[in-house]
């Protein structure tokens, strides 16, 4: 089932609600659960188009493209850490919180579900919040690198109104002079602990949100549009299992064929109105 007007929409969360009600939920989030907080989607209406995406390759290789990277990266990260959680988030939450939920599954990595409340967060795309060194281990918190870029370069400077993409980067006017951020333990490349265009999801992350899924009864999908392989992957694991599976997404995704229902509109309107009616 597909949503056209107000009243599918309404008959199509009941329909949901109906389908979900005495089960354990799995939750598979994507960028499209964070734009009400101010944080642009990948793709569908109003998404800022990426022609040249950060790859590891790139990063690990080339030194000019690593600065731009790191000066577009820490302007925009000051202001996607302004990001506060939506009233998707807050539901997602709730209904946790209610026992409905057994855990969410994230694409993100702007951390919003655990300011939300959520507990229970596998984030297989990685987090903002920390940066890693390439060739010791050690582990940053984002914060502690931030001191170190703008001491390093005091000429830098926080616009207010940041065009902010995805994952929390601008496309800097310049980073002449820029000196990148280094491991202060032993000297080593610095990368914020997200993947990257290129590389795959670590298989322990992708293990967890496998169990989650395991141990849950129902899958919703919101904010996805499953064209990253691993949103994809999970949703085959639900479709075996013949277990319900909810798709809220304001664009078709890919596994629109596959669902119980599908809801064409925002997740900040559609989760809320779940939380309610489940409970």
């Amino acid at each position: 089932m597909s949503v056209s007007n107000t009243a599918e929409l309404s008959a199509a969360i009941s329909h949901a609600v109906e389908l979900l009600r005495g089960r354990r939920i799995a939750l598979l989030t994507g960028a499209g659960i964070s734009t009400d907080s101010g944080i642009p989607a990948y793709r569908g209406e109003g998404a800022r188009t990426r022609s040249d995406p950060m790859t590891i390759q790139t990063y690990l290789g080339d030194e000019a493209a690593r600065r731009r990277y790191w000066v577009g990266g820490h302007l925009g990260w000051r202001a996607f850490a302004r990001a506060e959680p939506n009233a998707g988030h807050l539901a997602l939450a709730q209904l946790e919180a209610a026992g409905n939920v057994s855990g969410v599954i994230t694409q993100n990595v702007d951390g919003l579900h655990l300011r939300a409340g959520s507990s229970h967060v596998i984030e297989v795309h990685g987090t903002m919040r920390r940066v890693f060194c390439l060739q010791c281990g050690q582990v940053f918190d984002r914060r502690d690198i931030a001191v170190q870029i703008e001491e390093q370069n005091p000429w830098i400077t926080i616009p207010e109104n940041v065009a902010l993409g995805p994952d929390g980067d601008v496309l800097p006017e310049s980073t002449e002079g820029f000196i990148v951020p280094v491991c202060t333990v032993c000297g080593g490349m610095l990368k914020p602990d997200v993947v990257f265009f290129g590389e795959y999801v670590p298989l322990d992350r992708f293990r967890a949100a496998e169990s989650l899924l395991r141990s849950s009864s129902a899958l919703i999908v919101a904010g996805s549009s499953l064209v990253v392989n691993s949103g994809v992957r999970l949703v085959e694991r639900a479709r075996r299992r013949n277990i319900p599976l909810i798709i809220v997404n304001r664009e078709p995704t890919r596994a629109d064929a596959w669902a119980d229902v599908t809801i064409a509109a925002g997740t900040s309107d559609v989760l809320p109105a779940l939380q309610e009616l489940l409970s």
